[in-house]
This record gives structure tokens, sequence and C-alpha cells, in this order.
């Protein structure tokens, strides 16, 4: 029993390094003008893996970086309670929902593992555009009319999630249910 949980500790701490560094070098990943953050695919993994509070931390790990990073830097100009709330609530519930999904459905580890990866980038996409119309909407419409967009709701899915959004949901479905399936199959070997 004992090793099992050194064995978890140790898992969540391997996972919780590279979410760290996969969220600090996210901005040197381009997809055309865009960044890509990989960083979901250890947090979908970690909470298959672990459940769905191992996630809830990789997603705060992930929030916390975000802070820190600067990546935040034009939302905490406008709203420093607003900014934290978001970045810290879509980590969150994208990595508990996630491994919440996963266990829901294990029995099919492959189904499970598709639809946490899913789940992950839906969740943190969601929760971004709720809390952008809580607390940032002024500020957005005037990126939006500045931007040329005639609508703001356009420029929110188009200018703030598109292309990123698409990217780290194809990334997530397909690389994070083949990496648990690999981890799986190692841990059925031992």
């Amino acid at each position: 029993m004992n090793s099992e949980r050194i064995k978890k500790i140790t898992g969540i701490g391997i996972f919780t390094a590279i979410v760290v560094v996969l969220q600090l070098l996210g901005s040197f990943i381009k997809f055309g003008p865009f960044s890509i953050s990989l960083v979901l695919i250890p947090i979908v993994v970690g909470a298959a893996i672990y459940g769905p509070f191992a996630g809830l931390w990789l997603g705060f790990v992930f929030g916390f970086v975000v802070l820190i990073s600067g990546d935040a830097a034009a939302f905490l100009a406008v709203s420093i309670i607003g900014t934290i709330i978001t970045v810290i609530s879509k980590g969150c519930l994208a990595g508990f929902l996630s491994g919440l999904v996963y266990k829901t459905f294990k029995g099919n580890k492959t189904i499970a593992a598709i639809l946490a990866s899913i789940t992950c980038p839906i969740v943190n996409t969601g929760i971004f555009l709720i809390c952008c119309l809580i607390f940032f909407m002024p500020t957005i419409t005037s990126w939006a009319i500045g931007l040329g967009f005639e609508n703001v709701y356009n420029y929110m899915i188009v200018g703030l999630v598109g292309a990123n959004f698409i990217f780290e949901l194809l990334t997530n479905a397909i690389l994070s249910p083949a990496i648990v399936k690999v981890i799986k199959m190692e841990d059925n070997l031992h």
C-alpha cells in the first residue's frame, strides 16, 4: 500500500513538472500566428491515471504558472480578481472534469481517454469565454472594435479562441489517449 502511494505522489510530481515546463515553453510553439499550448495533454493524462483530484491539482498548477509567467498580463491590467478567478477556475475545472469523465467511462479505457481528452479543452475554453463575459466584456468589446470586428462575439470565438482551440482539441484528442494507453499498458506489465 505504501509503495502505491509513493508511486502516485511521484507520478503526480512528474506530471506537475511537465505542466510547468510546457506552460513556460508553450509560447514558443506556433501554429501560424497562434501560440499553441500542449499543457492540457499532461493534465488529461495525469487525471486519467491518478484521478480527478490529480487533474484538479495539475489544472491549478497550469493556472498558477499562467498567472506568474505574464501570459495573462493583458487581462490582469483589466481585473486582477477576474483574471485570477478565470485562469485558476478554468485549469482546475478542466483537469477535474477530465478525470471525472475518465473515471465514469473507465470500463472502456479507450473511450474514457478520448472523452476525457475532449472534455479538457472544451471546459478550459468554455470557462475562459464565460469569464470573459463576466469580467472583461467592456475591454473585449473595445479590442473587437479596434480590430474591425462588427460583432464582439465573433471576435471572442475567432480572435480569442478560434484556431488555438481547434488545434488544442485535435492534438489532445490524438495524443492524450495514446499516452494514457501506453502508460496503462506499462502498468499492466508490472
